[in-house]
């Protein structure tokens, strides 16, 4: 509903400011009709071009009034506190004022007769009153529509304040000059001689001057915003959200005592009591013996796929999706990333995996990415056991498409009730081949006996997709979400499960002695067929009777802490689209708290503190939002708690304007990004950072430093 209702205030408005136009054009051009019959014509026709826009400025006012009674203030409080104000303002003007004077005119024009117009009906026709309404409404839609485009959410004084003032002044020069026209009528008739060239030019110079003008502040915006060569990854401005205080209330909190954290350069040579931690100090085991030894070595490769079509992709170790990491809890785990010829660099991400803070493979943050040539070693215990999968993180983008990633799976320490068949299924688009389950982009059949356990691992890779997958044939359990297991899932049959970026299920179930088929987006042929003989084909038809929903699955059990709990520190993310300006290129953006990087917020926090953050997404499209490092406990999406089995996550799929609570512990301290996984938005500048009180980054990005995490 938000989605609808959104956009049809918007077209109104887009609408509105077409019609604006014109109706004011067409006020303006009464004076320079020939006779006072056709005077009387045009006059009685601008009566619909009043009509018209207020029914859009109506339109646009009521669907944000549905707004406001369905949504919170975040969703609207720009809308009903700021638009619908300018809205009605210039509705008042056009119908108080000059509706009134345009019957007025109408009526003293009646007799349409074949003479040019007198000086009274003139000067009318030129009435400051009657004119200039139809120009102010004309700019206010033009303001309304800057406000949609660039929406003063949070709530900033200053960018209220310019738009306004100029819009006052503009407004006033529109009146000043509407008055003038009013007496030259008085004082001649040459003001009614339409000199269509003159006015073009006239119009043309005017908007040349408005142009320059405006282009000095935007120039100066372009130029403010171009990145410097190198850059801290804690350059953000600090966020220290709201703090609990010995009463129990949330205050806004007082970033006094915490302006090292700004610090934009730091030196890994400076002891750690000068300035802080260095991230490169929290790091995994260094020494031991590791019980599981990885080698990855990125470079590019042509792999066929099933079909024998032929993809040009980065990979590691020459295979797609790069091989397959299986440890054990407990395990201590090194993996050694070797660069062979990516040109652009690389790092390992393990996504979901809550690493210690130097080993999370982010370049700029903490390591530098490897280059051709180089290498990097990580090393880990792995506490968690559950799905997961790692990914470059440099220039993530361009190395996830093309293919730097596989999947990472940790299993438990003992190999108790282990499933017959344990299959990843992990989804790709390849470019130039379409989507693949794994190296198969044609239907894959799979040998499995009836009565055999059999696990499915869910892990979508692709960039800005919400895939569907839909198990027919047998009834399964959805057993964990991003790595963590559910408590007590109830049996599920033709549920629909929707998979953003990022995000993973783990599904269970035993195989019946008839096939069972797992359809990826409802394509027949692309998915996999498992049956007791290995054969057959996939069902004629793929209909899922309902969507899985996690807010409501399973059973209830004992969590560290709920929504009950006394949080420590409180914060706000709202989500949304503005105009802005981004390394020096202005377009529409997607924002958090109405910032790109390297201007958005870092949540500052300190260990052992109770995290909760309340993210709004107010923008057109879905954000699964990537915390690093931590595994949030979902309270509530859109003011419903969520019930049933305690639902965790670390990629969460925030739709065009739904509100999540969630909460998590501060207790693996370092600086940890927090993005949107559609990685074209994190490119873009929709990432921010978690930033522990005490902790510092000796790395930078830039076109300097080879460090382009996104």
């Amino acid at each position: 509903m938000y989605s609808v209702l959104t956009n049809i205030s918007q077209a109104m408005l887009f609408l509105l400011l077409i019609f604006g136009l014109i109706a004011a054009n067409k006020a303006s051009k009464l004076i320079f009709s020939p006779t006072e019959m056709e005077l009387h014509r045009r006059a009685r026709k601008l009566r619909f071009w009043t009509i018209l826009p207020s029914i859009l400025a109506a339109g646009s006012i009521a669907a944000d009034a549905l707004l406001a009674a369905i949504s919170p203030p975040v969703f609207w409080m720009d809308r009903l506190l700021l638009r619908t104000p300018l809205a009605l303002l210039a509705l008042a003007l056009l119908w108080l004022m000059a509706w009134p004077r345009l019957r007025m005119l109408i009526q003293r024009t009646q007799s349409q007769r074949e003479l040019a117009p007198d000086m009274p009906r003139r000067r009318h026709a030129t009435d400051t009153a009657l004119v200039a309404p139809y120009k102010w409404l004309a700019l206010t839609a033009a303001i309304l529509i800057y406000f949609v485009l660039s929406p003063p959410v949070p709530f900033l004084m200053v960018e209220i304040a310019i738009p306004l003032t100029t819009m006052l002044f503009v407004g006033s020069l529109l009146w000043m000059h509407q008055s003038s026209r009013n007496a030259a009528a008085a004082a001649s008739d040459a003001v009614a001689v339409y000199r269509p060239w003159s006015r073009r030019v006239r119009i043309t110079g005017a908007a040349a001057v408005a142009c320059a003008v405006l282009s000095v502040p935007l120039l100066i915006a372009m130029d403010t915003s171009r990145h410097p060569g190198s850059l801290s990854m804690m350059a953000g401005k600090p966020d220290y959200g709201m703090i609990r205080e010995p009463n129990g209330k949330l205050v806004k909190a007082a970033p006094a005592g915490h302006a090292h954290h700004s610090l934009p350069v730091v030196s890994a040579t400076l002891k750690s009591d000068e300035i802080g931690v260095p991230v490169t100090a929290l790091s995994g085991p260094q020494e031991g013996t590791p019980d599981r030894s990885f080698t990855l070595t990125a470079k590019k490769a042509s792999v066929a796929l099933s079909s024998g079509k032929m993809v040009d992709v980065w990979t590691y170790n020459g295979q797609l999706p790069g091989p397959e990491i299986r440890v054990r809890k407990g395990d201590l785990v090194e993996v050694t990333l070797y660069n062979e010829d990516i040109e652009d660099g690389a790092t390992l991400h393990w996504h979901g995996l809550d690493v210690p803070n130097a080993e999370d493979g982010v370049a700029g943050a903490t390591q530098d990415a490897v280059m051709p040539g180089g290498s990097h070693t990580y090393r880990f215990i792995a506490e968690q056991v559950g799905t997961f999968w790692y990914h470059s993180h440099q220039h993530s983008k361009e190395a996830v498409e093309k293919g730097l990633f596989g999947a990472l799976i940790v299993e438990p320490a003992k190999a108790d009730l282990q499933s017959d068949h344990d299959i990843v299924v992990l989804t790709h688009v390849w470019e130039g081949a379409g989507t693949a389950v794994g190296s198969y982009d044609t239907l894959q059949r799979m040998q499995i006996g009836a009565g055999e356990r059999v696990k499915l691992r869910f892990i979508q890779t692709d960039n800005w997709v919400r895939r569907s997958y839909t198990l027919s044939g047998t009834p399964f359990k959805v057993t964990a979400i991003d790595g963590v297991d559910l408590n007590e899932p109830e049996l599920l049959e033709n549920a629909d499960l929707i998979l953003t970026t990022g995000g993973r299920y783990d599904v269970e179930f035993i195989m019946p002695a008839a096939p069972v088929y797992l359809s990826v987006d409802g394509n027949r042929e692309r998915g996999i067929l498992m049956s007791a003989d290995g054969s057959g084909d996939a069902p004629k038809t793929i209909r899922p009777a309902s969507v899985f929903d996690p807010t409501h699955y399973g059973k209830e059990a004992p969590t560290p802490f709920d929504a009950s709990s006394d949080f420590d520190r409180a914060f706000t993310m709202i989500l949304d689209n503005r105009l802005a300006f981004f390394n020096g290129v202005p377009a529409l953006y997607d924002t958090i708290n109405g910032k790109v990087f390297p201007d958005t917020p870092m949540y500052m926090v300190k260990e052992g503190e109770l995290i909760k953050t309340t993210i709004y997404n107010r923008s057109a499209v879905d954000h699964p939002m990537h915390l690093h490092g931590h595994h949030m406990l979902v309270l509530s999406r859109n003011g419903e708690p969520v019930t049933g089995s305690p639902w965790w996550s670390d990629t969460l799929d925030v739709l065009s304007g739904e509100v999540y609570e969630v909460a998590y512990l501060a207790n693996n301290p370092g600086v940890w990004m927090d993005h949107c996984h559609n990685l074209q938005h994190a490119a873009a500048g929709m990432t921010m950072h978690l930033m522990y009180e005490g902790v510092t980054s000796p790395f930078q990005i830039g076109v300097e430093t080879h460090n382009h995490p996104e």
